[in-house]
C-alpha cells in the first residue's frame, strides 16, 4: 500500500470519528433571519443578515425570497428587509389572547364571589370545548371540573356559543363530524338542530343546558364576543340543576353582565 493511500485512509478514519456538523433546517434559518431583524431593530440587507447568522448568502437569498412572498418579510426601497405585515397580525392575535384570559380570569373571580357558584372560562379546541380557567364559589355544594378538561361541543352550553358565529355550512360540517352521544344520553346530536341552536344562542347572548353532559348538572353561559361578533370564549356558571331557575341571585343576569364587562375592558362592543 502506498504512502499516499495510507494517508488517505487515515484521513478518512479521522473524519469518520469526528462528530458531523448538523445541518440547519429551513425553519431554523428563517427564525435566524427574523431574530436578527428583531435584535437590530431596523431594516437591513440580505448580505448583512448572512454575515450575522453565519449562513451562505445564496441560502439567505432563498429564505428571504420565500418569506417576502409569504409576507413574513417586507422588502423596502434599496432591497432593505424588514418584518412583514403577517407577523404583525400574528402578534395582534397573540396579544389579544393574553389580554382576553387575563381580563376574563379577573372577572371570573368576581363572578364566583357574587354568585357563590363555580365559574368557568371556556374556549374552543377543534371539535371540543376546553376549560381555560375555573374558580370555585363559596356555596357548600360545588360542581367542579379540572382546567384543561375537554368536552364535545354538542354537550355543553359554552360549546354551542363558541361556534355560533360560524357560517351555517361550517356549523353543519362541524357538528356532522363531531357530535356524539353524552353519558346522560340527553345531549343533542342532530347536526341541523345543533347548527340552528348555536346561531340562536349566540344571537341571544345566552346558552343554558341542564343534564346534557352530566346528571343533575346545569350550566348558564354567555359569550365573550370580539368587535367582529365572533365568540372568542365564554364565561359560565356551573350549578346543580335545581338552581337553574333561581332569581336570588339571578344567574342569567350575573353571567351576561360579566361577559359584557369583559368585552368592555377589552374594547370590544358586541352587536345588540
Amino acid at each position: 500500500m502506498s504512502t499516499t493511500e495510507t494517508d488517505s485512509e487515515v484521513g478518512e478514519a479521522e473524519a469518520a470519528r469526528m462528530p458531523r456538523r448538523s445541518r440547519t433546517s429551513g425553519i431554523d434559518r428563517a427564525l435566524q433571519v427574523l431574530d436578527h431583524l428583531q435584535k437590530q431593530g431596523r431594516p437591513t440587507t440580505a448580505y448583512e443578515i448572512a454575515r450575522a447568522v453565519g449562513a451562505p448568502l445564496s441560502t439567505i437569498y432563498v429564505i428571504v425570497d420565500d418569506l417576502v412572498d409569504k409576507e413574513m418579510l417586507d422588502r423596502k426601497d434599496g432591497g432593505l428587509l424588514w418584518l412583514g405585515p403577517r407577523l404583525y397580525h400574528y402578534g395582534l392575535s397573540y396579544a389579544r389572547s393574553l389580554d382576553l384570559l387575563e381580563v376574563a380570569v379577573h372577572e371570573m373571580h368576581q363572578l364566583a364571589h357574587r354568585s357563590g357558584e363555580t365559574v368557568q372560562i371556556c374556549g374552543r379546541d377543534g371539535d371540543n370545548m376546553v376549560v381555560l380557567a375555573m374558580e370555585e364559589g363559596s356555596d357548600h355544594f360545588q360542581v367542579t371540573s379540572r382546567v384543561g378538561t375537554r368536552t364535545p361541543l354538542n354537550w355543553t352550553a359554552s360549546g354551542r356559543l363558541l361556534v355560533g358565529h360560524l357560517s351555517e355550512a361550517e356549523r353543519l360540517e362541524l357538528f356532522g363530524r363531531s357530535a356524539t352521544a353524552s353519558p346522560t344520553g340527553r345531549a343533542e346530536t342532530d347536526k341541523e338542530l345543533l347548527a340552528s341552536a348555536a346561531a340562536a344562542a349566540l344571537e341571544q347572548g345566552l346558552s343554558i343546558q341542564a343534564g346534557e353532559s352530566d346528571f343533575s348538572v346545569a350550566c348558564v353561559a354567555a359569550p365573550i364576543r370580539d368587535s367582529q361578533g365572533a365568540c372568542r370564549a365564554t364565561v359560565s356558571i356551573v350549578v346543580p340543576d335545581v338552581k337553574i331557575k333561581q332569581k336570588d341571585p339571578d344567574l342569567v343576569a350575573l353571567v351576561k353582565e360579566s361577559a359584557r364587562r369583559i368585552e368592555t375592558r377589552l374594547g370590544w362592543h358586541r352587536p345588540d
